[in-house]
């Protein structure tokens, strides 16, 4: 495994991170501890949830998995988006921040969060009190580095300018949605992103499963996303299709999975720390470590370029808000 620094931190991350909005939904608590150990046994240290995943049970699988194990682990997790209904169980505020970083530490069995994440920027939350709230984590002991998730570049720029001011504990990280079929946070986000020394964590490396070829020919696979929670398909235009038809057949040609290649252009991008992969099944696990053997060569990377390039506009794969 390959470790990196996360933004102007002293934290380290490996490359291949392990997403986890399935465990205790598509992936039952069983197969998600096993996917966990595997990965702990592979090297993979940065395990990623939140506190709305499968309604918290992501986080409870979690805790139970890294029993005896905890120390081996990089433990992210998140607040901020709607975890229920009403103005208090949403958005940045001190009251909601505390309630659910306190749920978390319950459900996950620790008594501290590697890296706590705000979830999305909340516009309706002073900055100053939402920043505040995390310095006062940090200082207090529940948290060890903050960072944050869907923030636009400008937001992200203002929020560590604003930390640096103040002298409370900065971001040394963001993350978003970053693939061959989402390059949307290259124009702004990343030059951003490394002017303030923030490291990037992408999720949806691989569109959702799109870029491992299991929906090729429109199938649907039982227990996937696409079946689960048929609206995700619609994130998928024609366009993505047929980029991710071409991504598969440049993986053929080059004797590897699709999910191996996707994730090993994804990890080698300028500025990212950590591709955040997800998998409901160890298998799935051990093809996207593929990524990490991948022989590169610049003719590889100047293919996917060309078949990714029209995705650097328009909207992203993915993209969550309070509104």
């Amino acid at each position: 495994m390959e470790y990196r620094r996360l933004g102007k931190s002293g934290l380290w991350v490996s490359a291949i991170g392990l997403g986890t909005n399935s465990f205790g939904g598509r992936a039952d608590p069983s197969t998600a501890i096993a996917i966990i150990h595997r990965a702990l046994d592979h090297g993979v240290t940065l395990i990623d949830t939140a506190n709305i995943y499968t309604g918290g049970q992501s986080e409870a699988v979690i805790g139970e998995a890294l029993k005896g194990r905890r120390e081996q682990a990089v433990l992210a997790t998140k607040a901020g988006l709607p975890a229920g209904d009403g103005p208090y169980r949403r958005g940045a505020s001190r009251r909601h921040l505390t309630h659910e970083l306190h749920q978390s530490l319950r459900r996950l069995q620790t008594d501290y969060i590697d890296l706590f994440y705000v979830h999305t920027f909340d516009e309706e939350t002073p900055l100053e009190e939402t920043l505040r709230t995390l310095d006062d984590f940090v200082r207090q002991g529940y948290v060890r580095y903050i960072a944050a998730s869907n923030y636009r570049p400008h937001e992200l720029a203002s929020a560590v300018r604003l930390q640096e001011a103040a002298g409370w504990e900065r971001f040394i990280g963001v993350q978003l949605s970053y693939s061959l079929l989402d390059r949307t946070p290259e124009p702004e986000l990343l030059p951003a992103a490394r002017e303030v020394g923030v490291g990037l964590v992408a999720y949806y490396p691989l569109a959702g499963g799109y870029l491992s070829g299991k929906y090729q020919g429109g199938q649907i696979p039982p227990g996937s996303r696409g079946e689960r929670q048929p609206q995700f398909l619609d994130r998928i235009s024609e366009a993505r299709k047929a980029a991710a038809n071409r991504v598969i057949a440049v993986a053929q040609d080059h004797g590897v999975t699709p999910a191996a290649l996707a994730l090993a252009w994804l990890i080698r991008r300028p500025g990212v720390a950590s591709a955040i992969a997800g998998a409901t099944r160890v298998e799935q696990l051990d093809e996207n470590l593929k990524a990490l053997d991948v022989s590169w060569t610049p003719e590889l990377d100047a293919a996917l370029d060309q078949i990714s390039a029209p995705f650097l506009e328009g909207p992203p794969f993915g993209w969550y808000r309070l509104r």
